[in-house]
């Protein structure tokens, strides 16, 4: 633990953030915790850091908002009085007027928290220093591994998941402790930061737009996009491995893959949850039925988004051919659209027309907060994960690409061919 925050007072303490698993998080391994309503923070990676912070303009809406007034917060863990671990966000040294308080009085952890930090630091080193609750903690410890390896294991076996969501509840709060990748990916980070706590307890995060915060009932589908994966700077056998990867998915053949996907089946009530290790088996066929299957509510498919996903694919598409030097090695592209069944209203505009609207009404430099009428389609398509981009305005890489990304664009060029089949067939 550094000096400063050995020093810190219980005042200053008490004014950090609990920070939660996200739990619309369907892929990816780096974890994403819930900041607040409309904010999420990530691990800082200084190359996505450097990307967020020098995107092209013309980028910007489709890539989630990064906080740029807030930036960078300290992430650390703490335990409370009954030992379990909390992630907790402080503003960086020298910048505490930035990190707003936000109310987390309905997170059950908090109040253990507040007791936890009104404690003075020396009793807790005092208790630790008995050898009994060391030898009781390392086998507390090592039973809490196995049993996060256990649990590791039976995600990968369980492919695809259903989960029933009472339709009068919070969905976000019904998932709290239940989506399995979010779940998996916060006892994973804070596995890795207890192991490391000897030298260092204290973690740059980065704060970016939480995209799901509009939508009642969250459906996330999760590609990662591109021919390759493995940055210039991976190693032989990550690169080997990556490479792997792509061949035996769909990744070698259209450029996508199915990375995650939550879907609301309206029928049953229930979400459907689709993991990476099922998408990477998937065919290319059956990618077209799981993108079919994404755009299913049980009872019908949503046509009334197929449209709309098109068009934003197509300026998408066109912005990245614009793009000089950049690549997206292992980026992610998230389309996002709300499960709930809005009521039906008699508008004097078109659906062309609410389109335009909702366009008209986001705010590009914010991200694209879209303005969604009732019983108007919304959807979202944006880009995520940049830990492995490079372009020539990066100096200190050592291979600088020519000319557009071509397996990205590759990759959305045949999402869009295959969003058109869909649309085609049936009937739109």
């Amino acid at each position: 633990m550094s000096p400063a925050f050995r020093t810190m007072d219980v005042e200053h303490r008490t004014q950090g953030i609990l920070l939660e698993p996200f739990v619309h998080q369907v892929g990816g391994h780096s974890c994403v915790l819930r900041f607040n309503e409309t904010t999420l923070c990530k691990p800082l990676v200084p190359r996505e850091h450097q990307f967020y912070e020098t995107l092209p303009a013309e980028m910007r809406k489709f890539t989630p908002q990064y906080k740029a007034e807030q930036g960078v917060v300290s992430v650390r863990f703490e335990e409370d009085e009954d030992r379990n671990l909390c992630l907790i966000a402080y503003p960086l040294k020298g910048d505490h007027g930035t990190v707003d308080i936000v109310d987390n009085s309905d997170c059950e952890p908090k109040s253990k928290l507040l007791r936890w930090t009104s404690k003075k630091q020396h009793v807790l080193e005092t208790e630790k220093s008995s050898k009994d609750w060391v030898r009781q903690h390392r086998k507390e410890e090592k039973m809490k591994s196995h049993k996060l390896e256990e649990e590791f294991e039976w995600l990968k076996k369980s492919e695809v998941l259903y989960y029933s969501v009472e339709k009068k509840g919070n969905v976000s709060s019904q998932l709290k402790h239940y989506n399995p990748w979010s779940m998996k990916c916060h006892q994973q980070q804070l596995q890795r930061m207890k192991e490391n706590a000897k030298h260092r307890n204290q973690y740059k995060f980065i704060l970016l737009e939480n995209l799901t915060s509009r939508y009642e009932v969250p459906c996330v589908l999760d590609l990662k996009m591109g021919t390759r994966q493995h940055g210039d700077d991976a190693s032989e056998e990550k690169a080997a491995n990556q490479i792997r990867k792509c061949q035996q998915s769909t990744s070698a053949v259209i450029g996508v893959r199915v990375c995650g996907m939550q879907v609301y089946q309206a029928g049953t009530g229930q979400l459907m949850f689709m993991n990476k290790y099922h998408g990477r088996k998937l065919s290319v066929q059956g990618f077209k039925e799981a993108l079919f299957q994404f755009f299913h509510n049980g009872r019908y498919l949503r046509r009334e988004l197929l449209g709309p996903v098109l068009k934003k694919l197509t300026e998408l598409k066109a912005v990245l051919e614009r793009q000089e030097s950049y690549r997206f090695y292992s980026s992610s592209l998230l389309v996002i659209y709300d499960g709930k069944e809005w009521p039906e209203v008699t508008l004097d505009s078109d659906a062309e027309d609410l389109e335009d609207l909702s366009e008209e009404s986001a705010d590009e430099s914010a991200g694209a907060y879209a303005y969604k009428p009732i019983g108007a389609s919304s959807v979202d398509v944006r880009m995520i994960d940049f830990a492995h981009t490079t372009c020539r305005l990066y100096g200190e890489d050592s291979v600088v690409h020519e000319g557009q990304d071509a397996g990205y664009i590759f990759g959305l060029q045949s999402l869009i061919d295959i969003v058109t089949e869909i649309s085609e067939e049936s009937g739109e």
